[in-house]
């Protein structure tokens, strides 16, 4: 049966019966189409484009309140010819149990039958993996697809939710076409599904009305106009649904509809005495007292507008302006806004009406948004009212001076930080006066304005607590800027004493608190080489509370750790932590980190290692319009980059300038002089020069690994192979060492066996070097290594190794299965701590010897998350793919490590170095 022939009423025998997790009965009006007014407008082309949502897996109608999004799809859903369920969210509906509960109701009200096996959410609060595995698996082996529509989606805020039904839409194909109407962006990975092709978008751009429509529309309305006369109007509003339809209401309030109409065409004045005159003036005088003083909100509760007319009857007034359709808008949950005409033309009667009543209605609304937690609308009211002292004690008070640092939900016009004097004595206003200056990287005004505020403080007794951890977070991004572990780690401390002795209330309400100050932590362990402590500071904040206040700490610390991954050998790591950074962004839209681009460093030295001297150079010039940093984490990344570009591509003189210049920075950062050293000695080396290479290295062999093979590789071009080897394997046991400073090393050995005559050996310790180096791409190793290395490329077995990746592609011989294995004389340890004996390796049967064939990168994933103890359910969620998809990669898996279970492939990929 036609959807259209019984839309508008669930059928009756349709009884929605039991419960739902709270234990209220199912809302039959959140399982309805709303129904369309009699001047709703058909509009062909956005019913054109919303017909693909039923080719794609995911449609997307994102627009503003009023935009027409909802009467849209209900229009299209109501005429298609086959099942469609409907769900309308609201604040009720909270929680991954009540979602789903209300989502499978509505499947169920839409005459869709789902298997009483598949059950309901008992719980509001979770869902388990079981039931959307098995929907999922329901929706998948339908006929027809069913089209499941949710209304006012940006009710639900919930991450866990947005990962779950992105795990359904994947596993419910083809059966499920998932429309979502929402007002925000939903925190889903739309960039997936884009790159994919399988999504659908209709955003308020295309919602607009054009001004032919707008003509339909006010005829609609019995209000004729042409297409000139309505451009006008359209560009006024901006093309904006509600705001024609309200228009068209005041032009049919008017004794001349037409003429009002072109009235409005010429100007501003006719629209603003019209409303002045037949909507203000037609009110009561407490109605017009309300009208007023609201008009100086964006958007209000009764109660705040109670606070501004000093009286209680906001509520009644408010309704009854909204049911008369007199310029006021219900945007749900209690909140109110005016028309933006409507309110633009009040605010200015105000100003002529009641001269300097406007500051103190901004202050009235200040103070109850402080008390509501509305900091973003209080913060711009306080500004309006040019109360800076109250603005600058609210956030410090409150706790929000970090919200400075991740964003306050709105841009922070200059004119909030102009208006508190540098001199003042209030330790707030130097408080943020200090953040404003240290969130531009300006360390010096950051420094002076936070000794001015300290001096304050100490004259206070020490001041209140939330000042206190204010100066203290300061203090930690000042340590960070300055390069000085110790400021930063004292800042820390004391923050951490302070903590406790704050309302939890106050501190559970601002998490970004904590993740900024680890991440301040964790970047400057990380200048001062403590790469340990730094993991273990930034790897809490990239798994801490994951919401939109502290998206910005944890991509700044996962970006840090991609670096030091990078330093310690782990390309391919580094890399998708990058790429974890930026799906984090996308998920929450936020900005890039400004003036930082590490993360865009980091992929450009991977590019580096892979010999992609070209992507490496586009990643570079991408930061080159940035500020300089003045994080000298990011100065040094982008200093080596830089050199490491310049050296590739031959310019070795500018490469060792390059090096030669030095970061600012309070103390001491081994890892960058370490870098800076490796450059110049590979500049040397490509001269021609290797005293000047050993030499530049002279001081830090040893204290790096990379730097260790770098100066024995000296000695070797210097032609002492046995002084190189002695070198390495003196410093045999290098932490966390990955392909990035194995395969050099190898190479090094390598390099030094044949100048001795053992070719054998040589020979051996290339083919690991391959082995190791073919997962991760790492040509530059090999390209450096010189022309000693071509002959034995040239080797059927060794070219086999090198195929594809290294050199061009070839069929794999039986050559390759047959590889000598690495001699012992000089190899040395390849992996941290001691190599496994043959007992050790032998403990489920026969030694199965080295990795014939290399796991491909989804095996290689696969093989990660079951050595995390994953189930096969949990890696296949984790991976957006098949139950089935990842038996068969573990299968493959299996095989190329010759093992037969899960814990023997965990503990055989362990051994030879792939986790």
């Amino acid at each position: 049966m036609g959807v259209a022939a019984t839309r508008d009423e669930v059928p009756p025998d349709t009884s929605l019966p039991g419960l739902d997790p709270l234990g209220d009965p199912y809302l039959r009006t959140r399982f309805t189409l709303p129904g369309r007014p009699a001047t709703f407008l058909r509009r062909a082309r956005l019913d054109e484009h919303l017909g693909q949502a039923l080719l794609t897996p995911l449609t997307l109608v994102n627009g503003c309140a009023g935009a027409g999004k909802t009467l849209l799809v209900a229009d299209w859903a109501e005429r298609l010819d086959q099942p469609v369920a409907w769900l309308t969210l609201d604040a009720a509906v909270e929680g991954p149990g009540m979602f789903w509960a209300h989502l499978i109701r509505s499947l169920d009200a839409a005459g869709v039958p789902i298997p009483a096996a598949i059950g309901l959410p008992a719980d509001a609060t979770r869902v388990h993996h079981t039931l959307l595995s098995r929907l999922a698996a329901e929706l998948a082996g339908r006929d027809r697809p069913v089209v499941v529509v949710i209304d006012e989606y940006d009710q639900m805020t919930d991450p866990e939710v947005a990962r779950q039904l992105d795990f359904v839409l994947q596993h419910a194909r083809p059966g499920l076409r998932l429309v979502l109407v929402t007002r925000t962006e939903p925190l889903l990975p739309l960039h997936r599904y884009r790159v994919a092709g399988e999504m659908t978008e209709i955003r308020d751009a295309e919602l607009a009305f054009t001004p032919e429509e707008a003509v339909t529309l006010l005829g609609l309305h019995g209000l004729p106009l042409d297409v000139p006369g309505a451009r006008p109007l359209v560009e006024r509003t901006r093309g904006w649904a509600a705001g024609l339809r309200l228009c068209a209401l005041a032009a049919r309030s008017s004794p001349d509809p037409e003429r009002y109409l072109k009235e409005f065409e010429a100007g501003r004045g006719a629209i603003a005495d019209f409303l002045l005159a037949e909507v203000l003036e037609r009110q009561t005088p407490e109605t017009q007292d309300l009208l007023l003083r609201i008009s100086v909100l964006d958007r209000f509760r009764p109660e705040l507008a109670d606070e501004l007319t000093e009286r209680t009857d906001a509520a009644e007034i408010l309704a009854e302006l909204h049911r008369a359709n007199a310029f006021v808008e219900d945007f749900g949950h209690g909140w109110y806004r005016l028309h933006p005409l409507f309110r633009e033309i009040l605010r200015a009667h105000l100003r002529r009406r009641a001269p300097g009543l406007e500051p103190r209605l901004h202050r009235r609304a200040a103070h109850w948004l402080r008390r509501s937690g509305a900091l973003p609308e209080m913060l711009a009211h306080g500004a309006a009212a040019q109360d800076w002292t109250y603005v600058a004690r609210a956030l410090v008070e409150d706790l929000a001076i970090g919200q400075l640092f991740t964003g306050l939900g709105t841009e922070v016009p200059p004119e909030w930080f102009a208006g508190l004097e540098a001199e003042t004595r209030d330790p707030a206003a130097n408080l943020v006066r200090a953040a404003r200056e240290l969130s531009r990287f300006d360390l010096g005004q950051g420094l002076a304005h936070l000794r001015r505020a300290e001096e304050q403080l100490a004259a206070d007794d020490g001041g209140s607590r939330a000042a206190q951890l204010s100066r203290a977070l300061l203090e930690a991004l000042a340590g960070r800027l300055s390069g000085s572990a110790h400021r930063a780690e004292r800042a820390a401390r004391s923050a951490g004493r302070l903590m406790p002795q704050l309302p939890p209330r106050l501190v559970d309400g601002h998490p970004e608190l904590g993740a900024l100050l680890l991440t301040h932590v964790g970047a400057s362990r990380l200048w001062a080489g403590h790469f340990d402590e730094a993991r273990a500071a930034l790897t809490a904040v990239s798994r801490g509370p994951r919401t939109a206040a502290t998206v910005l700490p944890r991509m700044g610390a996962l970006e840090h750790l991609a670096l030091v991954d990078h330093l310690h050998g782990w390309p391919s790591a580094a890399e998708r932590k990058v790429h974890a950074m930026t799906a984090e962004a996308e998920r929450y839209g936020a900005p890039q980190p400004s003036g930082s681009g590490l993360g865009q460093l980091v992929l450009a030295a991977v590019a580096l290692d892979r010999d992609d001297v070209d992507r490496a150079e586009a990643l570079l010039a991408d930061t080159a319009h940035d500020p300089p940093p003045a994080d000298p984490v990011a100065a040094a990344a982008r200093r080596f980059v830089t050199a490491g570009v310049l050296l590739a591509r031959g310019r070795t003189r500018a490469a060792l300038a390059v090096a030669a210049q030095a970061v600012p920075a309070a103390d001491h950062s081994p890892w960058a002089q370490g870098r800076a050293a490796l450059v110049a000695s590979a500049a040397h080396l490509a001269e021609g020069d290797p005293d000047a290479a050993g030499e530049a290295l002279r001081r830090v062999a040893g204290e790096q690994p990379l730097c260790t093979v770098g100066a024995a590789r000296a000695l070797v071009a210097a032609g002492d192979p046995g002084a190189a080897l002695r070198l390495l394997d003196g410093h045999p046991d290098h932490s966390r060492a990955g392909p990035g400073v194995v395969v050099p090393a190898m190479l090094v050995r390598a390099q030094a066996a044949k100048l001795t005559g053992d070719a054998a050996t040589a020979r051996g310790l290339l083919a690991q070097a391959l082995l190791e180096g073919r997962g991760e791409e790492l040509r530059r190793p090999f390209r450096e290594a010189g022309p000693w290395i071509l002959p034995f490329l040239a080797e059927p077995p060794l070219r086999s190794l090198a195929a594809g990746w290294l050199v061009p592609d070839l069929t794999p011989t039986h050559a390759e299965r047959t590889l000598p294995a690495p001699a012992p004389a000089h190899a040395g340890p390849t992996r941290p701590g001691p190599a496994p004996t043959h007992a050790e390796r032998n403990r489920g049967g026969d030694d199965p010897g080295p990795l014939l064939e290399q796991l491909s990168p989804r095996e290689h994933e696969v093989l990660e998350r079951l050595a995390r103890t994953m189930s096969t359910e949990d890696i296949a969620a984790d991976l957006y793919v098949s139950v089935n998809t990842v038996k068969t990669h573990l299968k493959s898996a299996y095989r190329k490590l010759s093992v037969h279970r899960r814990n023997d492939a965990v503990r055989r990929a362990r051994e030879l170095g792939l986790l």
